[in-house]
């Protein structure tokens, strides 16, 4: 009965976490989605707790517990703009627990089979079940538990390096972590040596090398998880970030592999996959090769990139104000300086005051805007505007050509004609939104550097661009009052 319950309860959990998943395909739905997955997860743990092998009590209240208000503080005090890293070092959470997963699994085993030879009783839950695997069910209990932990050690080092470019100066790493891609002298092929180096471990492993094969198995994925992702430059972040959100999938469903938990298998496999489309997805988004994003930036251009000519022509709030005020259709194209700046509510304001006098106002989302897949979406959504005003890329693009003004505000990549015009530019091939082609362009934006990605933009040299520089909040609050 106890064992029927438990069963029961995944199977609850895991139609809620589909629904979850499913809901959050639509800004309408997602806050429906969002406690589906809650719920969902509860159910998981409650019955997780009352099921099978269910003990040490006191223990496992203090772990929830202490991770409630983690989580609480976490939620409370994260700021929108530092959700892409706290998303990373999540994932770096679950590939840890998927190597010490593993490592107890390897423990339990070899205790296992020191108990039988002496004769003695195993106890516990997990070690009971291990006890009553063939030899052949126990080698693949090993092929289960060497997996999770490559994958996960992997996933660990590879979210830490990914928190790290993300986060900056404001990152809690004790040392900086430069978003330029770098690698160790021989790049690819100390990738792929340590790839052949984990497979002759794991043989090793599996023929009696012990814990010893399992423990050098875990320091080359480890070094594999930090290389790649060094060698990913931060114009391909977001879709790390998508990535490392599958292998933390991956990681789980071979946790729930070495554990018999049916479960985190479901769930793992929801995850990985979810974060391989998304990928995927961006990766398309974005012309990369999926292959090559994976593989730690592999190919790409690497000759003399175009020199860019002119001069950044500077607009005060009065100029552009006028300009909107005469314009009859807008497109605002946000990016990361927004959510920086926290400007989102402000833009929200501008965008009832030009709709308010009858012009045509819309959004244009890239992709991979932000930091975040849909990071862009839901600061917008924070600020209520309207859903039916946000375009994606592909609604939007045509109609450049025929709008009015154009406002950029905080991005760099996603509107660089360079991926168009040059071929040797590191984001070349890239879709990109077109706003050069409107009648005027305004861009919002700090200074004369060239952002996150360190990729110089030749709109903003362009004759009909003009940056109207300074913080994207403060120079949107001088220009809403002179929208008359």
């Amino acid at each position: 009965m106890e064992n029927a319950f438990t069963i029961a309860a995944y199977v609850v959990a895991a139609i809620l976490f589909i629904l979850s998943l499913g809901g959050l395909s639509g800004q309408e739905s997602a806050k429906r989605a969002v406690w589906y997955g809650i719920v969902g997860m509860a159910i998981a743990v409650l019955a997780t707790l009352f099921g099978p092998g269910s003990g040490l009590w006191l223990a496992s209240l203090v772990l929830i517990a202490g991770g409630a208000v983690v989580g609480y503080q976490l939620a409370t005090k994260v700021q929108m703009t530092q959700m892409p890293e706290l998303v990373a070092i999540m994932h770096s959470l679950v590939g840890l627990a998927a190597v010490f997963v593993g490592f107890n699994a390897d423990f339990t085993i070899t205790q296992v089979a020191d108990l039988k030879a002496a004769g003695d009783t195993v106890t516990g839950s997990f070690a009971e079940l291990v006890a009553k695997k063939t030899p052949i069910e126990i080698t693949i209990l090993q092929i289960e538990l060497v997996l999770g932990v490559w994958i996960g050690a992997v996933t660990f080092t590879g979210s830490v390096i990914a928190y790290g470019k993300l986060s900056g100066n404001s990152s809690l790493l004790p040392f900086k972590i430069d978003t330029a891609a770098k690698q160790f002298p021989g790049g690819h092929m100390l990738n792929a040596g340590a790839a052949a180096l984990s497979i002759i471990f794991a043989i090793w492993y599996f023929n009696g090398g012990g814990f010893g094969a399992l423990f050098l198995l875990t320091l080359l994925a480890l070094f594999i998880g930090y290389h790649l992702i060094m060698g990913i430059g931060g114009a391909d972040m977001p879709v790390v970030v998508s990535m490392l959100n599958s292998y933390s999938g991956w990681a789980a469903a071979a946790i729930g592999f070495s554990l018999g938990n049916d479960l985190l298998i479901v769930v793992g496999a929801l995850v990985g996959s979810s974060g391989a489309i998304l990928s995927y997805i961006m990766c398309k988004a974005m012309n990369r090769s999926f292959v090559s994003v994976i593989l730690g930036g592999f190919g790409g251009a690497t000759g003399e990139q175009m020199a860019v000519e002119g001069e950044q022509v500077a607009i005060d709030a009065d100029g552009v104000a006028t300009a909107l005020n005469e314009a009859d259709s807008v497109i605002i194209i946000p990016g990361y300086g927004m959510a920086v700046a926290q400007a989102q509510t402000a833009v929200a304001e501008l965008v009832r005051k030009l709709r308010a006098k009858g012009k045509e106002v819309r959004f244009a989302i890239h992709p991979v805007a932000g930091r975040l897949p849909g990071h862009m979406n839901v600061l917008l959504a924070e600020a209520k505007v309207p859903y039916d005003i946000v375009m994606e890329m592909d609604e939007i693009n045509d109609d450049f050509p025929d709008t009015d003004v154009a406002i950029v505000i905080g991005s760099n990549d996603i509107v660089n004609p360079a991926a168009q015009d040059d071929p040797n530019s590191p984001i070349a091939g890239m879709p990109v939104l077109e706003c050069w082609k409107a009648k005027q362009v305004f861009v919002s934006k700090r200074g004369q550097g060239t952002g996150y990605s360190g990729i110089e933009n030749p709109l903003f040299f362009k004759e009909n661009t003009r940056m109207f520089y300074g913080d994207a909040k403060a120079s949107l609050d001088s220009l809403l009052p002179k929208i008359d």
